[in-house]
């Protein structure tokens, strides 16, 4: 009898510890993703402001300096996670950004800088094929664009919703390269969005804090937004596509 108590109390004990190092292991979790997600946003900012620095100078023939296609993806490749706080509304956005960066880091191991690749799509005229580094370079900047948009458009006042900022933001930069059934879903899940509360939550980040990044990013995005376009107009290629 007391043997059976005292496997029972020990099995017991052993269920307590276990939930207990579950509990640990989940408060751990959570504050890891939290401490992630507000280095990311820091990372973010620092990541094109090195970008934009590298922009702004010059090589030793006095010429502007070419942006690595490594260093770019690199950048670019951040930014995912301010997708993924703004939830379902910009999964397609999130999705189509993903998969182009993939595609470009892969780019990479084989082409140095950006005018690389853009220079062999014209080369083998498949600059606005599906699927190829031109076209996906095109949709990263696009992506980059967004955010840069989104950032402004929630800055402009403090009463500005979420939903009204991320509608302007996507009908300015993306809406007019999507087809219906695209913004269709789009505009259907803008309903899901954060509060503007909660998207600070989830960033981790105060209004004030906030504020400070978003507009560094902004004035970083600027010039790496410009030198892509620069690196198709200077080819007598449009960007309406």
């Amino acid at each position: 009898m007391h043997g059976t108590l005292d496997t029972r109390n020990t099995i017991n004990m052993d269920k307590v510890e276990c939930r207990f190092k579950d509990a640990r292991a989940m408060a751990d979790f959570s504050t890891a993703r939290k401490t992630a997600t507000m280095a990311s946003l820091s990372l973010i900012v620092g990541s094109f402001e090195e970008l934009a620095k590298l922009l702004n100078s010059r090589n030793g023939r006095g010429c502007k300096t070419d942006l690595r296609l490594d260093v770019f993806c690199e950048a670019c490749s951040l930014v995912s996670v301010l997708f993924n706080c703004l939830g379902l509304a910009f999964k397609f956005a999130r999705m189509e950004y993903v998969t182009k960066v993939q595609n470009l880091v892969e780019a990479s191991k084989a082409y140095d800088n950006l005018h690389d690749i853009l220079d062999m799509d014209i080369a083998n005229d498949t600059v606005k094929a599906p699927g190829s580094h031109s076209r996906n370079l095109r949709r990263v900047r696009q992506g980059l664009d967004l955010v840069r948009a989104l950032f402004e458009q929630f800055l402009s006042t403090n009463d500005y919703s979420l939903k009204e900022a991320a509608s302007t933001a996507y009908a300015q930069v993306c809406a007019p390269y999507h087809s219906w059934t695209v913004r269709a879903a789009v505009s259907a899940g803008m309903y899901t969005l954060p509060t503007r509360e909660q998207l600070l939550l989830r960033l981790n980040e105060t209004d004030q804090s906030a504020g400070n990044k978003m507009r560094r990013y902004i004035n970083a995005s600027v010039p790496v937004i410009e030198y892509i376009d620069e690196l198709f107009i200077s080819r007598n290629i449009k960007l309406n596509w």
